[in-house]
């Protein structure tokens, strides 16, 4: 890019509240400094990790190893650790203990605790917790109402909805929001306010969880972004093997890549005030973060998507020709 003559901007880095940087564990789909490399090239001044690696983000040596490996790369990972040991029991893990080693927030990531009761005592905590829904307005409408019963019970939860991508669920958030309740948050990522199902095609280039939805569906994130319901941009980035990707749609693992495109997609939808709010201001207040980088972008430059050009492992992309604007300078 000339930067000769251009309208270049600086803004407040980005923050991803909700990455899978595979590592430990799948280091041959990601691994932290390749994660790291894409973050930064998209304008990101962190990260949020998930913890569905192996071993589980469930103890505080994971979260070191984590950590110390961002060091590494002088970048800023806020690891998720997860809500249940391993993931996949209703064993609650040590909140106090992984928040002291560095955890930002809790999750069960692709396996979602579906236990009530237990959901109850996470939310009791106080800390974020960040529901990845899968079957998704169904588990947010009675999450709301846990959420409820633990306000009146004279609690202070906190809880963050993640990838929301159907008009029902957004219309349990909107009316929630209505109902006054607070520190009830809830994300989208881009491939939800830019694709539908119609634009999916035989192999796993589109394939994420929860699916791509109708154009009505996406009709309802674009507006729940634009009227609040939604606060959160975050990219759920996952990447897989590039041969992975490319198996028949059935047979391909759920996720893509979005940290490379994150910014100019939501830009070009919202213009650059409200993208700053989505990417930047309320991902650190509901972190309870600061981190003060600032990056450099060009609002007015074009550029193609180009995913062999991209720093992470994963070269499959739905984005793959198209034509955006608003680019990252990557000094």
């Amino acid at each position: 890019m000339n930067k000769k003559n251009q309208n270049i901007k600086q803004i407040p880095s980005l923050i991803d509240m909700h990455v899978h940087f595979r590592e430990p564990g799948f280091e041959y789909k990601e691994t932290i400094q390749t994660g790291i490399e894409a973050a930064k090239k998209g304008g990101f001044g962190g990260v949020c990790t998930m913890p569905n690696t192996q071993p589980v983000t469930d103890n505080p040596d994971t979260i070191k190893y984590i950590l110390s490996k961002a060091k590494k790369y002088n970048f800023k990972i806020y690891p998720i650790a997860a809500i249940t040991k391993n993931l996949n029991t209703l064993e609650l893990v040590n909140f106090k203990e992984l928040k002291a080693a560095g955890a930002v927030g809790f999750s069960n990531d692709g396996l979602p605790l579906l236990d009530k009761d237990v959901f109850y005592e996470a939310l009791k905590s106080g800390e974020l917790i960040l529901s990845h829904c899968e079957n998704e307005t169904e588990e947010i409408r009675w999450q709301i109402e846990v959420f409820k019963k633990v306000v009146l019970d004279g609690y202070s939860p906190r809880l963050h909805f993640c990838h929301i991508s159907k008009k029902e669920s957004v219309d349990l958030i909107r009316e929630a929001k209505k109902q006054g309740l607070k520190n009830l948050t809830a994300e989208t990522a881009p491939h939800y306010f830019t694709f539908t199902k119609d634009d999916t095609d035989s192999t796993g280039r589109f394939k994420m969880n929860p699916p791509l939805g109708t154009q009505t569906d996406k009709r309802a994130i674009m507006d729940a972004l634009i009227d609040g319901t939604i606060d959160v941009i975050a990219t759920d980035h996952a990447p897989h093997s590039d041969e992975e990707k490319l198996k028949p749609y059935s047979e391909a693992p759920n996720g893509i890549t979005g940290l490379e495109t994150a910014f100019s997609l939501a830009y070009e939808l919202l213009g650059l005030d409200k993208t700053l709010e989505k990417m930047a201001y309320n991902p650190r207040k509901i972190l309870r973060i600061e981190n003060k980088k600032f990056i450099k972008i060009a609002p007015d430059e074009e550029w193609v998507v180009f995913p062999t050009h991209f720093k992470t492992k994963c070269k499959i992309s739905p984005y793959k020709g198209m034509r955006l604007k608003g680019v990252v300078i990557d000094e």
